[in-house]
């Protein structure tokens, strides 16, 4: 599979109080061009940081991350960023919200509307295209956010827990349209997440980190079909993989659980 993105030996440092911070050690990692990749790990891992260095929104302080080759030196339009908190404008509907992007790259109105609501019918909020976020409910707010993030149609998606705050069902509702999307646009996507059961359930591959500073762990491949439903999440095979996973999490080798 060809690399998308590419981590090659990517540190980075945070200064507090006068002293340096280490909270990514040399991460490595291709994520291949269509891949859905999952990252797990223990809090305070280098998973956000990571995801934020992708995006463009940090500077790694040694190593660098590639996309299609060229390195990473801010955030650029075949990058879309979805994050935990829906960073929704309140005061605009859902379709000024996802039309957003498109207005500030100067897409004409017309063209705006149309791209707008592809995408909103895409994540089912047709019905509350001209309504504001505080009428929607989470997994709505989510769906908004989603449905801007692939109007400007970047070729990869960077997810930052973003079901983390959500109710169980509607996270799993949220989880199976995600997949059904990916299954259609095939877009590259990384998913950071707490949560075993949906880094399994969602991936080509799981990215386990090791804890502080953070370290690549593993990568477990998840050799489970598409569409992935209630059966395969109830399956043997499923199980095997998050247990797996689930060991790799929290029995992780002495060395790495004296750098917490």
């Amino acid at each position: 599979m060809t690399p998308k993105i590419v981590f090659d030996n990517v540190s980075r440092r945070f200064d507090l109080k006068g002293s340096s911070f280490l909270a990514l050690d040399r991460f490595s990692l291709d994520v291949g061009d269509g891949e859905f990749v999952t990252v797990v790990g223990p809090s305070g891992c280098g998973k956000s940081t990571a995801l934020n260095i992708a995006a463009g929104l940090l500077e790694a302080s040694d190593g660098r991350v590639t996309v299609d080759g060229r390195p990473v030196s801010g955030p650029g339009p075949e990058r879309g960023m979805i994050f935990q908190q829906y960073a929704l404008f309140p005061w605009l509907t859902v379709r000024d919200n996802v039309e957003f992007g498109l207005r500030i790259r100067g897409e004409p109105a017309a063209r705006r509307r149309e791209i707008a609501e592809r995408f909103i019918d895409l994540v089912g909020l047709s019905q509350f295209a001209d309504a504001l976020p505080k009428t929607l409910s989470g997994g709505m707010k989510q769906r908004c956010a989603i449905a801007r993030a692939y109007a400007v149609d970047p070729v990869i998606l960077l997810m930052d827990e973003p079901f983390g705050a959500l109710d169980a069902l509607t996270r799993v509702q949220l989880q199976d349209q995600l997949l059904e999307t990916w299954s259609r646009e095939r877009r590259t996507v990384m998913f950071i997440t707490h949560d075993v059961d949906e880094a399994v359930y969602l991936a080509n591959r799981v990215v386990v980190m090791a804890a502080r500073p953070g370290r690549l762990q593993e990568v477990i491949e998840v050799d489970l079909p598409y569409p992935r439903t209630e059966q395969i999440r109830l399956s043997p095979e499923f199980a095997a993989i998050r247990n797996r996973v689930w060991h790799a999490v929290y029995h992780q080798p002495p060395a790495a659980q004296a750098a917490r």
